[in-house]
């Protein structure tokens, strides 16, 4: 491990010497990860893409790509295009990225079942901004405001992401 490793411990992630306080998925943590259940996925994962809402912040590094207006990211663990950004329209399950509340504003994607995806293994495991403290995911890790954008402006391609 590196300090430019993403550590996720019990006193939060540990990054650049620093230790911020995060929420997991409501399923916790689990090493056989299924589409739906709620949980992070335990292992090595890498940051793979930086995603933010360009009418709401400026850009936070130069790799970063704006959300737009139609932009998804299907979990239809059926579909060709299974845990992949998708935009509308699109038929199948998805969730935006260009949401009403703040919560993607900022947004680290990883490689969780990417990019050949593995059909029910799940999807879109993100780095995002959390609801509150201690606020359960649907197995994405969430940081404080301040703190997710301290990662992103931070962290680089190939970050990576070390959930025990």
């Amino acid at each position: 491990m590196t300090p430019f490793d993403l550590v996720l411990t019990n006193r939060g992630v540990r990054f650049m010497g620093r230790y911020f306080p995060c929420s997991v998925g409501k399923g916790g943590i689990r090493s056989d990860k299924r589409e739906g259940d709620g949980a992070t996925p335990r292992g090595l994962h890498s940051i793979t893409g930086l995603l933010y809402r360009a009418d709401r912040m400026s850009q936070p590094a130069p790799w970063a790509q704006p959300i737009g207006k139609d932009d998804l990211w299907s979990d239809a663990s059926g579909d060709a295009q299974y845990n992949q950004q998708v935009h509308a329209p699109y038929a199948h399950s998805h969730e935006k990225l260009r949401r009403a509340d703040p919560l993607y504003d900022l947004v680290l994607l990883t490689d969780w079942n990417w990019p050949r995806a593995e059909v029910g293994k799940g999807s879109a495991i993100f780095l995002h901004t959390w609801r509150r403290r201690g606020f359960p995911t649907e197995g994405c890790i969430a940081f404080r405001r301040d703190h997710m954008h301290f990662i992103a402006r931070n962290a680089v391609p190939g970050t990576r992401v070390i959930v025990p």
